[in-house]
């Protein structure tokens, strides 16, 4: 028996659960493999037995989850140990290793012929080599929860085969569990199940106690869920999978009296069932369910419209891949791209077709599934990226005066949408994290602390917006209800903007959906709603959450609950570049929004919108709702396993990190407690307590890893990275790399990158162990100079010459000053170096006429009318990157005259040109 199977060498488990099924089904059929060559040795087979026995009893645990391939065959796997029939075994459990870690099951068809003989296959009976291969239909699970016995089980599944057509557009399975901790436990865990069966007398406890599973039932915890029974018992669980997993459908089963089920079950059902209902009524619902979510409006009808012959007498002369096919030097981009993307290029907005200004056909359909998928009340397809978005919302919501609370640290399009909207910016400052020259989020501390000196200057009726990036680059995640709930008890009416562009696929997570814009506008509009807050309000409680029980509650007769998310679809679900999409949960959006929206949205959308960009966010949604969950877990499995690797591989340990949360976010911000997601020595964090308590959280999809041990900076290594080994990484800063895992990457990307850390790892080793004394030193003190970056700038303030009036409120006028640096006559330029330092430290006041924007961090470090602080220049000065937009080295930094300074703080010089006025 190879050493390497021994417990002792063994990796502790993975996160994923659903991952540690397949690697025990991997140790399955190695360790089958190992018997039955032990046996045909004649060796002893005391301990080999053992271990197929140790992955049998445990594989037994995890396939009680699962249609496939279910409890009966890991009886039939067992019966095979019992009876010494080990190369039958090792044949079994191959096959089925093959079938589930390739997914191979998963691709069926649906008559019932060709289903019996995958199951037969399955179970042992063999195809012919040229059997066909059933393949072009999806398969999903359906869970049955139901307390009756094996032989009722049975009869139900017969019941739904009996109803399957070749016609049927998907095919399933059935999987039945006997208790509500059961069906938790298998919606989490067994990711293929898209529709649940609630049946009757069903118990509450599992049997089942792998600690794999055991955190699955956290929620019980969480929601302090009722023991209660029968119907009753259904309604609550019910509640909980819709909490969970919120695209699944729900049917019940029940024999209850009429009056007690109609009208009194929610929303949470599709359907309700009585027990003597045929199968087929229920077969044809599950299909039902799953075809609205599989249905994909736009795409399908621009397949439909690209099939047609269609003479073409308008624009677009590469539509149909005419103006290539027929010349003789394009034809290169044809056969490259295929003829498809090119029979889908059109510009009409008839024949099938929609018009993304206006839409009131297949992209409505579309916008309207959007908005079901991500929570919102209203979704839009944006095809000129997030930026756009940005802009389109903040034209839409701002009016030229009001005041914006933005996060400094933002993306730049929200900067140039305030210098756009007129609006009067107050820059938040987030805490920052000099020694790996990044910038964190902004604390609630700081939000109140500028709204409540907004209101003591009598400006509250002023402030229309704030705006704050969730998660940010780096990963780390607000809580947008605790936020908006205090924000809403100082300033009722405000609107919420989240930048969600890196965050889109957050909603198909149950830990992470929480932390998501339009999830906390649905729970805080549901709390505002309901009379148990409406009662406490009238009492004059405190907010029950409040640490010190002494934080006002918001008036719910006054508050209203407006919300705006914009999301890089792009980023980090499946759409081509630049598909974005905004989505609204705005209770008065259509009194008092929805005219301006329209309107900001046809004043920044082309005109020629490109329909393969809207048909890929169309199934780009489609996906989410029907494998979001599963692929959005999978990715945070691979994060995880990355995370495992880095720590526990002595190679890479030497010279790279992750930063863990504890590193990330200060303790003052993390009451839970938890510093890492993986440590060698404790193993797991307990990802979901964080995501419940703490004020910021570190996004697990996000991996960054500390390079400041290798001597290199992040510069150099992202190079390396791309030059070298063809990785490609976008954000890195001094002395950290930011790797983030998607819905695309794969196991053998994981392992892949393993090996190249591990491989940059020994040439560093190797190449230190032939150095000098003074290499030594060289290298060390490249190391120190990594260690600690310049001290990260806060937002200095806005010159006079750009406020509104004299109050000592910090909001100025960018757009004032944006535009007058258009004439050079306002324009001076100043050296970026110890003199102007120098003379800032006299006293010399310098006013910046430029957005100045370093790489990295990536946003600007000083705005149009922002005054220029010795700790800016100081920090410009520090700076070891090759990239800063908005500065030229030739020139130098563009401030404001003094001349202009003073005539436009006397009110004398404008934007705007008088003369051609």
């Amino acid at each position: 028996m190879p050493p390497s199977d021994s417990a002792a060498s063994r990796s502790p488990d993975p996160y994923s659960a659903p991952q540690l099924r397949l690697d025990t089904w991997n140790d399955l059929q190695t360790r089958c493999a190992w018997l039955r060559e032990f046996s045909r040795e004649k060796r002893d087979l005391t301990e080999p037995r053992a271990l197929v026995a140790e992955s049998l009893a445990r594989l037994r645990t995890f396939e009680a989850f699962w249609a496939f391939p279910g409890p009966d065959r890991m009886s039939k796997l067992t019966a095979l140990l019992e009876h010494g029939a080990y190369t039958d075994l090792a044949h079994e459990a191959r096959e089925l290793a093959r079938l589930l870690v390739g997914d191979a099951y998963r691709q069926r068809n649906a008559s019932p012929h060709a289903a019996s003989r995958a199951e037969s296959h399955a179970d042992g009976k063999r195809d012919s080599p040229n059997a066909p291969v059933n393949i072009g239909k999806p398969y999903f699970e359906v869970l049955v929860v139901d307390g009756v016995d094996g032989y009722d089980h049975e009869e139900v599944r017969d019941g739904f085969r009996t109803c399957r057509r070749d016609t049927d557009e998907f095919v399933y399975d059935l999987v039945t569990v006997p208790s509500l901790e059961d069906a938790l436990i298998a919606v989490q865990f067994n990711w293929t199940i898209q529709t649940v069966f609630l049946r009757y007398n069903y118990g509450f406890r599992t049997e089942h106690q792998d600690d794999a599973l055991r955190r699955y039932l956290d929620v019980l915890a969480r929601e302090a869920m009722p023991t209660c029974f029968g119907l009753d018992r259904s309604v609550e669980l019910a509640k909980q999978i819709k909490k969970l997993r919120p695209e699944i459908d729900l049917f019940l089963v029940t024999d209850a009296p009429l009056d007690r089920v109609a009208g009194n079950l929610g929303t949470n059902f599709r359907r309700v069932f009585y027990r003597l209902e045929q199968h087929m009524e229920q077969h044809l619902s599950i299909l039902k369910g799953i075809r609205s979510r599989f249905e994909a409006p736009f795409f399908d009808a621009l397949r439909k419209y690209s099939a047609k012959p269609t003479g073409v007498f308008h624009a677009l002369p590469i539509a149909r891949g005419k103006s290539m096919s027929s010349g003789h030097w394009a034809k290169d981009l044809l056969e490259f791209y295929g003829p498809n993307i090119f029979m889908a290029e059109t510009s009409a907005t008839s024949g099938g077709l929609d018009s993304l200004l206006q839409p009131k056909g297949p992209i409505k359909r579309a916008q309207d599934n959007a908005a079901r998928a991500f929570g919102a009340r209203q979704s839009y397809f944006v095809t000129n990226g997030t930026s756009t978005a940005n802009k389109i919302v903040a034209q839409a919501m701002i009016r030229p005066g009001d005041i914006v609370l933005v996060d400094r640290d933002c993306h730049k399009s929200h900067h140039y949408a305030l210098v756009l909207a007129g609006a009067m910016t107050v820059y938040l400052d987030s805490y920052a994290l000099p020694q790996y020259s990044m910038y964190g989020a902004v604390p609630l501390e700081e939000i109140e602390r500028q709204l409540l000196d907004l209101k003591a200057a009598g400006k509250l009726d002023l402030v229309r917006m704030l705006i704050l990036t969730n998660c940010t680059f780096d990963g780390l995640t607000y809580d947008p209800e605790r936020i908006m709930e205090r924000v809403l008890a100082i300033k009722p009416d405000m609107i919420f903007l989240w930048d969600e562009a890196w965050y889109a696929y957050a909603r198909f997570s149950p830990t992470l959906r929480r932390r998501t814009a339009m999830d906390a506008a649905r729970r805080l509009r549901a709390k505002f709603r309901s009379s148990e807050y409406k009662a406490a309000f009238a009492l004059g409680d405190a907010a029950p959450d409040a640490p010190d029980g002494g934080r006002p509650m918001v008036d719910p007769d006054l508050a209203r609950v407006r919300v705006y998310a914009t999301q890089s679809t792009h980023k980090t679900l499946t759409s081509l570049r630049q598909g974005s999409m905004i989505h609204v949960y705005d209770e008065d959006f259509e009194q008092k929004a929805s005219d301006s929206f329209h309107e900001a949205f046809m004043t920044h959308t082309s005109t020629s919108p490109n329909y393969q960009i809207v048909a890929s966010l169309d199934v780009g949604r489609r996906q989410v709702e029907l494998e979001g969950f599963e692929m959005v877990e999978q990715t945070i499995g691979l994060a995880m396993t990355l995370r495992q690797r880095v720590s526990e591989h002595p190679d890479i340990a030497r010279f790279f990190s992750v930063l863990r949360p504890a590193d990330m976010i200060p303790p003052e911000h993390r009451p839970s407690g938890l510093d890492f997601y993986y440590d060698s020595e404790h193993g797991w964090g307990q990802l979901d307590r964080a995501y419940r308590m703490d004020e910021f959280t570190l996004d697990p999809t996000r991996v960054t890893l500390y390079i400041g041990g290798t001597g290199m900076d992040g510069d150099t290594f992202r190079h390396l990275l791309m030059d070298k080994y063809d990785i490609q990484i976008n954000k890195t800063s001094r002395n950290t790399a930011l790797f983030m895992p998607n819905i695309g990457t794969t196991r053998g990307d994981i392992a892949y990158l393993v090996g190249v850390l591990v491989e940059i790892s020994l040439d560093i080793a190797d190449r230190l162990s032939v150095e000098s004394d003074s290499g030594l030193a060289r290298h060390s003190a490249r190391v120190d100079s990594l260690v600690e970056g310049p001290p990260l700038p806060n937002f200095s303030r806005f010159h006079d010459a750009f406020k509104p009036d004299t109050a000592p409120t910090p909001e100025g006028d960018l757009r004032r000053a944006y535009f007058l640096a258009y004439d050079d006559e306002n324009i001076d330029l100043i050296g970026l170096d110890r003199g102007t330092l120098a003379a800032i430290k006299d006293g010399r006041e310098y006013v910046s006429a430029a957005f100045v924007t370093p790489y990295p961090p990536g946003f600007p470090i000083l705005v149009p009318g922002q005054v220029l602080s010795a700790e800016i220049i100081a920090y410009l000065l520090a700076l070891d990157v090759k990239e800063i937009h908005g500065y030229d080295p030739l020139k130098g930094l563009r401030v404001f005259t003094e001349e202009a300074l003073e005539r436009a703080a006397a009110g004398e010089l404008t934007f705007i040109n008088t003369e051609r006025v």
